[in-house]
């Protein structure tokens, strides 16, 4: 094909996407219910989870690990009658948490939509992709110690772009995941406040970290759904690289090669945690892989960040088997939620991921620790906790706090690994 024509035709393709977003319809949740459904037996608990795998018309916030926890249920208004019926039919205890979610979602928007003059970045609300990344160029101009990196581009030509944070070449690096999951915006708000507190804290723990280590930020993996969920859908999770005739995007999180698609995933393309149709198959996740591989050998630590629950989770995700370093990991976990819960009392949980909330296979972080071999890998599980509405909108003065307790936290999981030896440290 002619060089010039298929540059053409790709502007025009790439441009009629954009006008696609701004086009869409805003989705709604109009007198959709919240529901907090507590299984009191196994029974109960497979009839709940199986829902999950039946109807696109629930949406599940949060999911039971075990018996007598709860699920959290977003409800259609079509689907009520059935799913009360099946409820009570089975006994289930059940209540309603919100008659209407839509509400949470429209003041989070009227906030954002009169939010203070653009161009001012800090941490009192959430910001769009577009405010990340040029917050980012920013720094990498004032600040000789940040250099922009570019990891690729999204299905719809976004950048995957990040910094590299660096006081002196050759030091052990840790990798920063944010926004892997579009919804999850404290995700990119914490890992953008973390990236902050390493350039300008002069707290003495703070300032050793951040000179001891190469720093690998991305604030948004996601970009495509990360935007998409500012303007068209709050609730989306996944990539938007289309799949048939009304199914969109991969669970990023469950598109790794590293046990892909074996456990806690859906073959369903219109299902939340679609694996995708292979491994790597969003571009994205190839693109952020081949990034991560061209660091192979300097990485020490991955760090992937998410919402909610209050989690710390360690490999695997695919088998309840544990890692070679499991008891290593177990005990800096331990340390480190410790460490969280000092500021404000905020009680996390940890412990490998198929025991500790679910089994999930093909994440990055088992991916990272499985063929990377950065034996330092951990994701967080936000504020709040699982008791709480509505965990993907956090208000907007807890982003703060959010920050300052994780990096509390990431201080002392960095030092408690270093201390066990863990980083080839050039002081």
């Amino acid at each position: 094909m002619n060089v010039a024509y298929f540059g053409t035709v790709l502007a025009v393709a790439l441009a009629f996407g954009a006008v696609a977003i701004e086009a869409a319809e805003l989705a709604r949740y109009d007198n959709y219910r919240l529901y907090q459904v507590t299984p009191q037996s196994e029974e109960q608990f497979e009839a709940i989870a199986s829902m999950a795998k039946a109807s696109d018309s629930l949406i599940f916030l949060e999911t039971a690990r075990k018996v007598g926890e709860r699920f959290d249920i977003i409800v259609a208004p079509h689907k009520l009658a059935d799913f009360t019926e099946a409820l009570e039919a089975d006994y289930i205890p059940h209540k309603v948490i919100d008659e209407n979610v839509q509400r949470s979602f429209d003041v989070e928007r009227s906030r954002l939509m009169n939010k203070r003059a653009k161009g001012v970045f800090d941490w009192t609300d959430y910001h769009t992709l577009e405010e990340i990344h040029a917050w980012l160029d920013k720094l990498a101009k004032e600040h000789r110690e940040v250099q922009l990196l570019d990891a690729g581009r999204s299905h719809q030509n976004r950048t995957l772009k990040g910094v590299k944070l660096s006081y002196g070449e050759g030091r052990p690096g840790v990798f920063l995941e944010g926004g892997i999951h579009a919804r999850e915006w404290i995700s990119p708000a914490t890992v953008t406040y973390i990236l902050n507190e390493l350039l300008t804290s002069e707290d003495p723990k703070v300032r050793a970290v951040a000179e001891k280590f190469d720093w690998y930020v991305f604030p948004n993996v996601n970009p495509d759904g990360y935007e998409y969920t500012f303007k068209v859908n709050r609730l989306w999770r996944k990539t938007r690289k289309q799949y048939g005739a009304f199914c969109f995007g991969a669970d990023p999180n469950r598109n790794w090669d590293f046990h892909w698609a074996e456990q806690g995933t859906s073959s369903n393309a219109c299902a939340d945690t679609y694996a995708g149709p292979k491994a790597f198959s969003e571009v994205e996740m190839q693109s952020l892989s081949s990034f991560v591989n061209s660091l192979k050998g300097k990485l020490g630590a991955y760090l992937a960040f998410h919402s909610y629950s209050q989690l710390l989770l360690f490999p695997y995700g695919h088998t309840g088997e544990h890692s070679p370093n499991h008891q290593d990991l177990d005990e800096i976990a331990e340390a480190t939620v410790k460490s969280l819960a000092k500021r404000y009392g905020t009680q996390y949980e940890y412990g490998n991921v198929y025991d500790a909330i679910y089994p999930a296979s093909g994440s990055s972080v088992d991916w990272s620790y499985g063929v990377q071999d950065v034996k330092i890998a951990y994701t967080y599980e936000l504020r709040p906790d699982s008791g709480a509405w509505n965990g993907f909108v956090l208000p907007p003065d807890q982003i703060v706090p959010t920050g300052e307790e994780t990096l509390d936290s990431l201080v002392t999981l960095l030092e408690e690994s270093s201390a066990r030896g863990y980083y080839n440290q050039k002081d």
